[in-house]
């Protein structure tokens, strides 16, 4: 079986300063954000961006993802603990980041955005869909190196079954890296090629919603739930896969409503 090697949570220091890998995998995601949307802008460029504009979308993006990803964090997964210690709350660079939180908080920003600069709430949306994937991917390694948000037992003879020796001695899902293979890459690869030709207005958003929203919840079942404010609910289901339902539901909705409607630039 392997074992989880243990990283140093530390990149590197200079002098007082110390770099965490957790923040070099936010800072790649936002940098991938930035070269994947100029890439989109180039290709598409009946959308109407330009790199100024996608410049400014990431600083709308990084205060709604951190605002949104931590007070998710807090308030649905580990209410009772950041009462007990509400000093860790502001401490993002220890990792505890809710994705749907962060979804939530990057929906507000983005309609911020919009309002403020003439563009269309579902506009936005559906530009910054094929560019999140890869940050999402980033934070899941961040997750692994971190060592944290680890997989349910698994069957030792799984080839890639991993010991994480601060939990026990079981072999595990490493279902970090099937949520950065999942979520993050392969979500990635669809939404790039689907945004490639002119779509409905609406319709990336919601292959997005479907795609995140069913990949996560079949990555559930490999990793070992948070508690969530819920706990395990009925079927079994964790908070996390509860919380992906309405996103499919929504995403499905917005498929059926933009069936009849035909592709134009944006």
């Amino acid at each position: 079986m392997l074992v989880h090697p243990q990283f140093d949570p530390i990149a590197f220091s200079l002098g007082p300063l110390s770099v965490r890998w957790y923040g070099l995998m936010y800072l790649t995601a936002f940098v991938l954000f930035v070269v994947l949307g100029r890439l989109h802008a180039r290709r598409r460029p009946e959308l109407g961006w330009n790199a100024q504009m996608i410049d400014d979308l990431l600083l709308y993006g990084v205060i709604g993802v951190i605002v949104g990803g931590r007070l998710g964090e807090v308030l649905f997964f580990q209410p009772g603990y950041y009462l007990q210690h509400p000093g860790e709350i502001l401490a993002v660079w220890k990792g505890g980041m809710s994705f749907h939180g962060g979804f939530l908080g990057v929906l507000v920003a983005m309609w911020l955005y919009g309002r403020k600069h003439g563009k269309g709430f579902w506009q936005v949306t559906d530009f910054i869909a094929p560019l999140v994937p890869t940050g999402l991917a980033a934070g899941r390694i961040g997750n692994f190196i971190n060592g944290e948000l680890w997989g349910r037992p698994a069957s030792s003879e799984l080839p890639w079954a991993m010991v994480f020796p601060w939990v026990d001695a079981a072999p595990r899902h490493p279902s970090q890296l099937y949520q950065a293979a999942g979520e993050g890459l392969l979500l990635f690869v669809i939404l790039w090629l689907y945004a490639a030709s002119p779509r409905p207005l609406r319709a990336v958003s919601a292959v997005f919603l479907i795609g995140y929203g069913s990949l996560r919840f079949l990555a559930e079942f490999f990793r070992t739930p948070d508690p969530g404010i819920f706990g395990t609910l009925s079927l079994g289901l964790s908070t996390a896969q509860w919380l992906c339902v309405p996103m499919v539901v929504v995403g499905l909705a917005l498929l059926v409503l933009t069936r009849t409607a035909a592709p134009a630039p944006r």
